[in-house]
């Protein structure tokens, strides 16, 4: 199974406009910079995640990009559909190949890795980003209070 770095960055990026962005538009820039992701890599899958209905952009002076919903209902698997990142435990091709494996005929372990596949989304779907972000160390600058996401000890 594989997770390319464009659904990784995408989820670390969303993680970041959670828990820094909440109140007022983040740029890519300082998303970039925080997380170190390239800043062409971001516009791109900002773009996709726009599209998809998990962020706004916000133009003008202090613009950038929100959250499009409560951190609470966007999961990580809403994140990873919204780029276009399959989850395949399988190593079968495209719906034009009907399902089929790499083979001339469906491997007999088929079904299998089908089954885990789904299973790793459902997992995925439980997880929200303000869970997330609650299990994750505050990724704010130093001296950046951070959101209501994040609560002292």
């Amino acid at each position: 199974m594989k997770l390319t770095t464009k659904g990784r960055y995408a989820v670390t990026a969303m993680l970041d406009l959670a828990s820094c962005g909440v109140d007022k538009p983040t740029s890519l820039a300082e998303i970039s910079n925080r997380q170190s992701i390239s800043l062409s890599y971001l516009e791109q899958i900002f773009g996709k995640l726009r599209r998809s209905g998990l962020v706004r952009s916000v133009r003008g002076p202090g613009g950038g990009y929100m959250l499009d919903g409560s951190p609470t209902t966007i999961t990580v698997a809403d994140i990873i559909r919204a780029v276009d990142e399959p989850i395949q435990a399988t190593s079968c091709g495209t719906e034009a190949k009907k399902g089929g494996c790499n083979r001339t005929s469906r491997c007999i372990t088929h079904d299998l890795w089908v089954e885990l596949g789904q299973h790793i989304y459902g997992f995925l779907d439980a997880i929200s980003l303000d869970r997330l972000a609650q299990e994750t160390p505050i990724l704010a600058p130093p001296g950046h209070l951070g959101t209501e996401l994040r609560k002292a000890p």
